[in-house]
């Protein structure tokens, strides 16, 4: 069965066709610049690359040349668009009205939209994607696959600000957690590693890129993580501030930030771009720090801190780990913050093999010590694949 994963942005497209169940990757690409000067369709199939540059005035047109690109005679994968047989759509928020991926409907869609203003970076595209793909594809079952919705487990004494209860019941302000298709995929992969059932495992899942967001992981289920209302809350990420004390904002709208200032600072401006004043790529503050620069060496001190305390404070609220996993880009790449993060963490259980963790080169790797008590693992995240899944077994149904 062929399933085509979107995952709209708002000037852009990437996407995913799958053969399922197998999870084969047929062929992928992404349409970039969307309603902008040099739009483009860059495509990949058979290990081969291309780009076709061309005026895409809108998601429509994206999803069209998509379409068109994968039937088309030079480079296409199928022969008839009636070879897709359903559509998965990554959507980034579903409130609290969804615990997991559903049937698009208009209700669906009327959801979507009333949660729009907690996403409004996000949301609106998913919303544009799912409706382009439909005027597309108007017989073919549309599937959402939602951030949140794994998070929807979390339990209220976790998920409630110590604000008034009436601004959760008017405006929804709780937590709500993001980055859950990553988490989920890889805490059902490290029970497979580990020999156990997915909901017979505790782990902790560091989703760490240039948005990070942490996860408690108990029985299989997801019941807490970093990120809250928005994916701003958390540990220091690439330019966002994470956590902070709101008093901050107050004292400087006093020196005269306005709250357009206030946003971009915590959203653009901090984080480890912030803090070293050059760069929010790892990489390049590791090549800074390992010259002398103490400012990109402090960025990535405080970020490999922050995360090694969610650790610390989730083993608390878990009680019993069996796991801790790093994923996302950093987490799956970066050598010696997973190293910073684990040191000194033998007290509760966590021991790195400094050449296990060295030797990382892709794929599905253990790298904690025979001692350790903890596995420590490396799991690269596949948010397409979980989606593909999902739509496939809802489209099934």
């Amino acid at each position: 069965m062929i399933v085509l994963v979107v995952n709209c942005g708002s000037s852009s497209i990437k996407y995913q066709l799958f053969d399922m169940p197998e999870q084969r990757v047929i062929a992928k690409g992404l349409v970039e610049r969307i309603g902008e000067e040099g739009s483009a369709l860059v495509y990949e199939h058979d290990g081969k690359k291309s780009k076709v540059e061309q005026s895409i005035p809108d998601h429509d047109a994206g999803v069209e040349l998509i379409l068109k690109a994968l039937v088309s005679p030079e480079g296409g994968v199928i022969k008839d668009i009636g070879e897709i047989k359903a559509v998965g759509h990554r959507v980034v928020h579903g409130g609290e009205a969804f615990t997991g991926s559903v049937l698009i409907n208009d209700e669906v869609i009327a959801s979507i939209e009333k949660v729009a203003d907690l996403a409004p970076l996000h949301n609106p595209p998913n919303l544009t994607g799912i409706r382009a793909s439909q005027h597309a594809m108007p017989s073919v079952p549309q599937i959402a696959c939602f951030d949140t919705a794994f998070h929807n487990t979390i339990p209220q004494v976790a998920y409630m600000y110590a604000l008034p209860y009436e601004l959760y019941e008017k405006f929804g302000i709780r937590r709500y957690g993001f980055h859950g298709t990553s988490h989920r995929w890889v805490a059902r992969r490290a029970a497979e590693m580990l020999g156990k059932h997915k909901y017979d495992i505790n782990c902790i899942t560091c989703h760490l890129g240039n948005g990070s967001s942490i996860a408690a992981v108990k029985d299989g289920k997801s019941i807490d993580t970093s990120m809250g209302l928005t994916p701003l809350e958390g540990v220091a990420m690439g330019t966002r501030c994470g956590d902070i004390d709101p008093a901050i904002l107050f004292y400087l709208t006093d020196k005269g930030y306005s709250i357009a200032d206030l946003n971009k600072l915590c959203n653009k401006q901090s984080g480890v771009l912030g803090l070293s004043g050059s760069s929010n790529d790892m990489r390049t503050l590791g090549e800074k720090a390992a010259a002398g620069d103490e400012r990109a060496q402090l960025a990535l001190d405080v970020f490999a801190y922050r995360v090694k305390k969610y650790i610390g404070t989730y083993t608390a609220v878990l009680g019993k780990l069996d796991a801790v996993v790093f994923t996302g880009g950093i987490g799956e790449n970066a050598v010696d913050i997973r190293a910073a993060i684990c040191n000194d963490m033998d007290q509760i259980g966590i021991e790195l093999d400094p050449e296990l963790n060295q030797g990382v080169a892709g794929g599905e790797v253990k790298i904690s010590s025979e001692n350790s008590r903890v596995a420590v693992l490396v799991i690269p995240t596949n948010e397409e694949a979980a989606i593909a899944v999902d739509t496939y077994q809802m489209s099934q149904a």
